[in-house]
């Protein structure tokens, strides 16, 4: 390795200097607020844990996901964190244990083995919130309409949300009992979108049996009318799947209600990222940007395998994506530029400043330079013996 080379950083790993890591910061302390007026507690969750809890429920994605590494004291081995829901799922049925509803947020760094996609790096700013303890409709549209919220705390302009329901997949999967190999390759297809790969997994199936659902299935999306084109090839199939539909087109209307300027749509071969999900689950997208903002859904199962089933929903989102696609203006005043002088008096000043005002205090190499290279925008000076704060123009 060479000196030049040895400050180099990974693939997909990067520094956040100013003044990025001031809006990403801003935006992180912004969303936390607003989770936290909607009543949702912060938690700090642990950035490594034992590859048996951070893996509980999550399916086979997020371990592919997760750095390992050997734990010194116990010989046992451990993952950094790639998602923070599984923590959060843990806290709530294993360290809380409260009975009732409980509403949990977070953000912190997660690392992924590999970038999710061309547009983003392997250490996102994971932030989001989970609501346990109700299966309610209600609950899916608190933590809707609070992801939508925080979308719009960070700018984003033109948002679209697309709504799929997971017991549909899951029930055509099963009725048609596939060998474990067929499903796992039919999953792995509607989950990419391959239309051609569904075809030759499914082609076969005889008309009006499940895998013929499925596949006529994969091919509808879009807005109202995906709906009734999923009720026709679904009619008559089960009183389940009549639900999950039923449930999709209340929520939908719910939504168009209380945020008229976002559009809604239908993706019933949206299966990308929820391995653990079990019922309604929503993605937010923006133009121009291939991959979602923001996600989420109904995960009843993970509680279970921590001893305490309960039912969950929630979302997640990645702050450094939000800075770069959103269209927040943050307004900062500059900071004051404080002379080397030791007059106590000024020590004085500087203190009761830095209650609401960034000060910079010049140092002795200082001498000579543009306070506005350091962010300044005003200074103070000494007048009629006392110390005031003026305008650097």
């Amino acid at each position: 390795m060479t000196v030049s080379d040895r400050w180099l950083l990974p693939d997909g790993v990067e520094d956040i200097l100013p003044p990025l890591a001031g809006r990403i910061e801003s935006l992180r302390r912004d969303v936390m607020d607003t989770c936290q007026r909607w009543g949702y507690q912060l938690v700090i969750p642990p950035l490594i844990e034992y590859l048996e809890s951070l893996f509980t429920g999550t399916g086979h994605d997020l371990e592919l996901q997760t750095f390992k590494l050997t734990d010194q004291l116990t010989g046992r081995m451990m993952g950094v964190r790639a998602d923070m829901t599984p923590q959060a799922a843990r806290i709530d049925a294993h360290t809380l244990g409260e009975e009732g509803i409980t509403r949990l947020c977070y953000a912190g760094h997660v690392l992924h083995t590999r970038p999710r996609h061309m547009l983003t790096g392997r250490t996102p700013i994971q932030a989001g919130c989970e609501l346990f303890g109700s299966a309610s409709e209600s609950a899916d549209m608190e933590v809707i309409s609070l992801m939508l919220e925080t979308l719009r705390v960070a700018g984003l302009p033109r948002i679209h949300l697309d709504l799929a329901h997971v017991a549909i997949y899951e029930s055509l999967v099963g009725e048609a009992d596939f060998d474990r190999d067929t499903e796992a390759s039919i999953f792995d297809a509607m989950a990419r979108k391959s239309v051609p790969e569904l075809d030759e997994l499914l082609g076969e199936c005889p008309e009006g049996s499940a895998g013929s659902r499925l596949r006529r299935l994969a091919r509808v999306s879009g807005g109202p009318e995906a709906l009734d084109e999923a009720r026709q090839i679904l009619s008559g199939a089960s009183e389940a799947l009549d639900s999950a539909l039923d449930q999709l087109e209340r929520v939908s209307r719910m939504l168009a209600r209380d945020f008229p300027e976002i559009s809604f749509g239908f993706d019933f071969c949206e299966l990308r990222g929820y391995n653990y999900h079990t019922g309604l689950v929503f993605a937010a997208y923006v133009p121009g940007h291939g991959d979602s903002v923001a996600k989420g859904g109904r995960y009843d199962a993970i509680g279970s395998d921590f001893g305490r089933a309960r039912p969950a929903t929630g979302f997640s989102l990645d702050i450094r994506a939000l800075v770069s696609l959103g269209e927040r203006v943050v307004q900062r005043q500059g900071a004051i530029w404080a002379p080397a002088d030791q007059d106590p008096a000024l020590e004085g000043v500087i203190s009761g400043l830095r209650l609401t005002e960034a000060v910079v205090r010049a140092l002795p190499e200082d001498e000579g330079c543009d306070p506005a290279t350091r962010g300044c925008n005003r200074q103070l000076v000494k007048r009629d013996g006392q110390w005031v704060v003026e305008s650097l123009d």
